[in-house]
């Protein structure tokens, strides 16, 4: 499938996904879940790159992980700035957060049908699941939204 059509499909998934794939455990779709204690080590261990994919206002409510780079899935150009930040991930593991794994358990799952590898869900979000407490419960670190977009390489602004 040429990108530009894969792109497409992720895209349209997502649209026509809705609320079916919120309710799929990671596991059902054959998927890496990770807590976000995980995510965190795997960030710090240079062997993941993490995404916020929620939307601006949130991530002004609650600040972005430490190191995760905001891309949210509510904006213009969200696909090729994923996939972007796929490639500058390289062989790393990219881990895609939400609020509460919902968002980022269907972004995941239409990347899976499309065939693509390489990504993992962090379960429990920034406010906690069913999954786990959450990146802010487990006093992960936090910056504001201004920190965390000025740290974003250029390829993905």
């Amino acid at each position: 499938m040429r990108p530009d059509c894969a792109r497409r499909f992720v895209l349209t998934g997502l649209a026509a996904s809705g609320a079916a794939l919120f309710a799929m455990p990671a596991w059902a779709l054959g998927t890496s879940a990770w807590s976000a204690g995980q995510a965190y080590d795997a960030l710090l261990n240079d062997t993941a790159r993490v995404i916020d994919i929620r939307s601006r206002e949130e991530w002004q409510d609650t600040g972005i992980g430490a190191g995760v780079w905001p891309i949210s899935m509510h904006e213009a150009r969200f696909a090729d700035r994923l996939f972007a930040a796929h490639a500058l991930a390289g062989e790393r593991t990219v881990g895609l957060i939400c609020a509460t794994g919902g968002r980022s358990l269907s972004v995941l799952g239409a990347l899976m049908r499309a065939g693509y590898t390489g990504y993992a869900d962090i379960s429990e979000g920034m406010l906690g699941s069913g999954a786990g407490p959450s990146w802010i419960a487990a006093g992960l670190p936090v910056v504001r939204l201004d920190a965390a977009l000025a740290s974003l390489p250029e390829a993905l602004a």
